[in-house]
């Protein structure tokens, strides 16, 4: 007899520890012998992120913060570093001796690129900075100990011309579908979807535009390529004629993946990075609209043919109320719906929170925030968000203009903040609050002792019902009140893996 023995359960162990997005579910085993125990957490093992070019204006200044938990159960192993898209080798200057006269093989050939950004310690974040429009996009990595929990901020302050302001996004790990509501093609916006491809082989990927009567005409969306670690801007006013505002871009990826992101580039308002808003869901949340935002703009839109019906709510410092004229939102199947929100929040901070009425569907929505007046306005976005759930990392906080809000809609929650040493030094602290239900709080930043530079902020849900979160950066930029805004979701830093009572083999006679 040749046996052949396959160890199904350690393949899946593999496979969940490497992507770090895979769940496995443990079969019902109550009839039979082969069974297996309660699936363990265990820490990702090999993570992705992807940053988009920056900026094409000359103005830009970029600044670059990366960042890993410290996180148990990890092999003490691996790295995490950021290189240029394109086989290009040109990292920020940081006015170092040893930066001269060493930039690599440009062509892609022989010669590594060198890191952009590379983090030496768990716990601890990296900075750095590049000036000028020919900022590449770039390819990151992370192994072992770096894996769980990894992030990079990008943000970047543009001090005139189309879409001046302060501009952020979180570096995003590569998938095969996007959803974007709040592009638009109308006049005085410049909107591009910036595709970014890890791999060594093309990517091939679809866009397409949907607005208030439905899809619109377009030829030029479908097989778009990208080369292998390369990225491509794609403006949308080339993919339809038609001037429209209020769109929700769906980008999906034929063969390979992609990182996707927005860019939202206003004449008179500024502008900043659409990140993709949480998959299609009858309940969406939309945490940290600012207390002084002038302007709040809903954009939903319910893919397939069936209608929705969704309630409003606004959950303040005091509870949740339901906004005047704005009680409730119809989306039409296959279009898109706006609603003006105003001056909502009116002097306090507020989460949106959207439910379906009894005959609603999944629907995916984003707000486009505004702030100032006249020829000082500035923008940002909102996309609705996953929750917090174990633990989620946000980058680039700085010692002034920094805003953490949390919204628990359905119950009272805890979490706790820890603020990381900084980029420069200072010591780590933690700080526990708990948020009531119904309320939205911008809570009072643990600030690092003894700060130097950039540091994280990591939120933990500690007990009680799930957290939304959300960062405000602000700057004063020649007076107009520059902002941008990042969600908080779970960083999926751990996986469920099951444990194996048995070995699941196939024999073979």
């Amino acid at each position: 007899m040749n046996r052949q023995t396959l160890s199904l359960i350690a393949g899946a162990t593999a496979l969940a520890a490497v992507t770090g997005f895979a769940t496995l579910s443990a079969p019902d085993a109550s009839g039979g012998e082969t069974t297996v125990k309660a699936a363990a957490q265990l820490p990702v093992q090999r993570t992705s992120l992807l940053c988009p070019q920056p900026s094409t204006s000359d103005l830009a200044e970029t600044a670059y913060t990366a960042f890993t938990p410290a996180t148990e159960g990890t092999d003490g192993k691996g790295g995490a570093e950021l290189v240029a898209a394109g086989g290009a080798s040109t990292a920020p200057d940081t006015g170092g001796e040893d930066d001269k006269g060493d930039k690599g093989d440009d062509s892609g050939k022989g010669k590594a690129a060198k890191p952009v950004i590379e983090v030496k310690e768990p716990g601890k974040p990296v900075a750095d900075s590049t000036d000028g429009g020919d900022s590449p996009a770039l390819i990151g990595t992370a192994e072992g100990k770096f894996a769980p929990g990894w992030t990079v901020q990008e943000t970047t302050e543009v001090a005139a011309g189309t879409g001046r302001g302060l501009l952020g996004v979180n570096c995003a790990a590569p998938d095969t579908e996007f959803w974007f509501p709040g592009a638009s093609t109308a006049a005085g916006r410049t909107d591009y979807v910036h595709l970014v491809n890890p791999d060594d082989s093309a990517a091939v990927v679809d866009i397409e535009l949907f607005g208030k009567d439905g899809a619109l005409k377009s030829t030029v969306g479908d097989g778009i390529t990208v080369q292998p670690r390369s990225s491509e801007p794609v403006l949308l006013s080339t993919l339809a004629t038609a001037k429209e505002a209020d769109l929700a871009v769906h980008v999906n990826v034929r063969s390979g993946r992609v990182a996707a992101a927005v860019q939202a580039l206003d004449d008179k308002q500024g502008g900043d990075w659409l990140s993709a808003a949480a998959d299609p869901a009858g309940t969406l949340v939309f945490p940290g609209i600012p207390k002084d935002a002038t302007s709040v703009t809903l954009v939903a839109y319910a893919p397939g043919e069936t209608d929705a019906d969704l309630k409003l709510r606004l959950a303040s410092p005091n509870g949740s109320i339901t906004p005047a004229g704005n009680e409730t939102l119809h989306v039409k199947g296959g279009m898109t719906a706006t609603a003006d929100l105003g001056d909502i929040t009116r002097g306090e901070p507020g989460s949106l929170i959207l439910t379906p009425t009894g005959r609603s569907v999944p629907v995916v929505a984003g707000l486009r925030v505004v702030r100032g007046k006249g020829a000082g306005q500035e923008t940002a976005f909102i996309p609705a968000t996953r929750p917090v759930g174990a633990r989620a990392t946000v980058a680039d906080n700085r010692a002034k203009g920094t805003t953490l809000a949390l919204t628990a809609p359905t119950g009272e929650a805890e979490v706790k903040v820890t603020a990381s040493a900084g980029s420069g030094g200072g010591e780590a602290t933690t700080k526990t609050f708990k948020i009531k239900a119904g309320t939205t709080q911008n809570v009072d930043l643990p600030a690092p002792s003894g700060l130097k530079g950039a540091y994280a902020l990591t939120v933990e849900s500690t007990s009680g019902a799930p957290v939304y979160a959300s960062r405000t950066l602000e700057s004063k930029l020649d007076g107009i009140p520059a902002f941008t805004i990042q969600t908080l979701p779970d960083d999926r830093g751990m996986v469920a893996v099951p444990k194996a009572r048995q070995d699941l083999s196939i024999m073979q006679r």
